[in-house]
């Protein structure tokens, strides 16, 4: 089968924070919005986060991030569940501290939510900046 986009206009994301609380400039939409001009910007901390919740069960087996240089996160972790259960980690996965699109196989899980957690910043201050985030594979 295909692999193909699973994050649609139905699909619930949540952050771990915005500089400066500051949605309309730094928001998570922007890492959906196909734009190169925008992106997510956290604000400080020392370990960030995404959280994905998908309209329908998926079949997890690639996403793409791209970070901004000097903002990126050298370990993320990947965990995911089904609906009413507990997140169970899934992999480890280390970014290269680049601007360019990375992308990055798992193994196939099946799953209702997603959580990328951003362990540790190349920023001094823990920010992240993600100017896009893609998540592949299959609708159940």
């Amino acid at each position: 089968m295909p692999t193909a986009p699973l994050i649609c206009r139905e699909t619930v994301s949540r952050v771990s924070s915005v500089l400066n609380r500051d949605a309309k400039q730094f928001g998570k939409k922007h890492m959906f919005d196909g734009s190169e001009e925008t992106c997510w910007n956290s604000d400080q901390g020392s370990s960030q986060w995404v959280m994905l919740e998908f309209p329908q069960t998926v079949k997890v087996s690639q996403f793409q991030i791209q970070f901004q240089g000097g903002f990126a996160s050298q370990l993320c972790t990947l965990e995911g569940g089904r609906k009413g259960e507990e997140l169970v980690k899934i992999s480890d996965f280390y970014p290269e501290d680049i601007n360019a699109l990375q992308s990055f196989k798992t193994e196939e899980t099946m799953l209702d939510k997603l959580k990328i957690t951003f362990e540790n910043s190349t920023d001094f201050f823990g920010r992240i900046v993600v100017y896009r985030l893609s998540v592949l594979g299959e609708k159940l």
